[in-house]
């Protein structure tokens, strides 16, 4: 299996706070059946300042630690990516780094707050050639009345990243829910870990794809861990790879992603406030 979302990087957000736990979280995840993991730390203004050099540095010294204890996971990079102004341009100037230099990247949404014009933040990267995997929606606080919002999306291009955990109920029932309504309708692309530390969110993901699997089927749910994740990684477009269910003929059948209704830029935004 491939994890596309972990935070094991010591000491450079709030995920793993030391090699010695980076380490412990990287057998772990080898004991799991995972054999990639990509390192995607937070880059969040103000509180977590990371850049992709940063995250190449840190990258370098947990492979080389890796390499010393002799444990067998090939790891990768990008960010967590939350959502600011410049999203597009830092992405373009290298600031923010996609998965592995590839088209895809994390993109984060804010937990408690729903943002202005969220389709349309959305929309722009796509158009600027990116493909954004919308991270744990599930856990978002405001999906309540918002999962239209990521269906919507998700038709434009956009692809939807569930959490492991929170398909066995280790982020309460109510991601447990949303979780599996994005199953049932058949708009998840990817499963991840999003695993921070050894104990409450620990890098596993077998346990999510077998739940995924009461959903839609042992092949889909490996598709969400194994063939879309090195499609990622080797940078094939969006139309050579699989499509959930809910969207499958969607893009092949020549769709091309609309403008959403409100016009504008996420920018005037934050001018205003």
């Amino acid at each position: 299996m491939i994890d596309l979302h972990c935070h094991m990087l010591p000491g450079i957000d709030d995920g793993a706070g030391d090699m010695d736990t980076a380490l412990q979280m990287a057998r772990m995840a080898v004991e799991d059946g995972i054999h990639y993991s990509v390192c995607t730390p937070h880059i969040y203004p103000g509180m977590y300042e990371n850049t992709a050099e940063s995250i190449h540095i840190a990258l370098a010294a947990y492979r080389r630690a890796l390499a010393k204890a002799e444990i067998p996971l090939r790891l990768g990079y990008g960010a967590d990516t939350h959502l600011i102004p410049e999203l597009v341009a830092d992405i373009n100037n290298g600031r923010i780094p996609t998965l592995n230099a590839t088209r895809y990247f994390l993109f984060e949404p804010p937990h408690h707050v729903s943002p202005p014009r969220f389709c349309e933040s959305v929309f722009n990267t796509i158009v600027a050639g990116y493909v954004p995997l919308i991270t744990h929606p599930e856990r978002l606080t405001w999906i309540d009345d918002h999962y239209d919002q990521f269906i919507e999306v998700a038709k434009q291009g956009a692809w939807i990243q569930l959490t492991s955990g929170s398909l066995v109920g280790r982020f309460g029932k109510r991601a447990r829910y949303w979780s599996e309504r994005f199953l049932d309708e058949g708009m998840v692309h990817v499963l991840a870990t999003d695993a921070h530390d050894l104990h409450y969110r620990r890098p596993w993901l077998a346990e999510g794809r077998d739940a995924a699997a009461i959903w839609v089927g042992e092949e889909e749910a490996s598709r969400m861990v194994g063939e879309r994740p090195t499609a990622v990684l080797k940078n094939l477009a969006p139309e050579q790879i699989a499509e959930p269910p809910g969207l499958s003929g969607l893009f092949h059948s020549g769709h091309k992603p609309q403008q959403p209704r409100h016009k504008g830029w996420l920018k005037k935004w934050f001018q205003s406030i």
